[in-house]
């Protein structure tokens, strides 16, 4: 069986549109003011974190606690996000053709594990592991090693890492010896090697690894 790690973010789910959302919801359901949805919208643009949210509270002075802002902002994001069937699909065969498939990503393991849950991923893939879970991050090899314990098996036997970000994904497979696609659409570095493919669609790159089978 041959080890396919995917990123989260970007890559199997479009983060940015969930993220609008959950942003005006959450702004509606308080009230909140445009400079504060604002400020949400520019510290939430990369990632979130439940300290994002303490941060808020003390900013504009709300009453509602920081862990009920959190949790509510984890549970519109994770009823926004969506992954397109023919993703589902497409993952399913691959594992129909033997591959063992992994989500690495990079986020809190609550709001990333809501996602993987709510839009069927969990179902479809063999291990997941989130920078939460030993606070550390791509491109890190160490995550990328749990992401394949947590597939049982064992990452010194190679396989393919997909992904968006250039750095944290392309970057971060290169260095633990898989091979490589990239959804481009982010600034490439200087200095970055090439992937091995450059896709524009999740999709391409799962007809890529398909065709790897053959």
């Amino acid at each position: 069986m041959t080890l396919a790690l995917l990123d989260l973010d970007g890559t199997l789910v479009d983060r940015q549109s969930a993220l609008d959302d959950a942003v005006s919801r959450l702004c509606r359901s308080h009230a909140l003011p445009q400079d504060a949805e604002l400020w949400l919208r520019t510290e939430l643009a990369e990632r979130a974190t439940a300290g994002d949210f303490a941060r808020l509270r003390g900013a504009f002075g709300l009453e509602v606690s920081a862990a009920n802002l959190w949790q509510e902002y984890v549970d519109l994001m994770s009823s926004a996000v969506t992954c397109r069937p023919v993703v589902l699909e497409g993952l399913a065969r691959l594992r129909a053709a033997a591959w063992t498939i992994g989500v690495i990503t990079n986020g809190a393991g609550d709001i990333q594990r809501a996602k993987l849950t709510k839009t069927g991923l969990a179902t479809v893939v063999d291990g997941v592991a989130v920078s939460g879970d030993l606070d550390i991050r791509k491109p890190d090899p160490r995550l990328f090693e749990l992401a394949a314990s947590r597939c049982g098996v064992d990452l010194a036997d190679g396989g393919w890492m997909v992904g968006d970000n250039p750095a944290g994904d392309i970057g971060g497979g290169h260095q633990v010896g898989l091979r490589t696609i990239w959804l481009r659409g982010r600034l490439w570095p200087d200095g970055l090697p090439a992937a091995h493919h450059v896709v524009d669609d999740v999709t391409d790159a799962i007809t890529i690894l398909l065709n790897e089978t053959e």
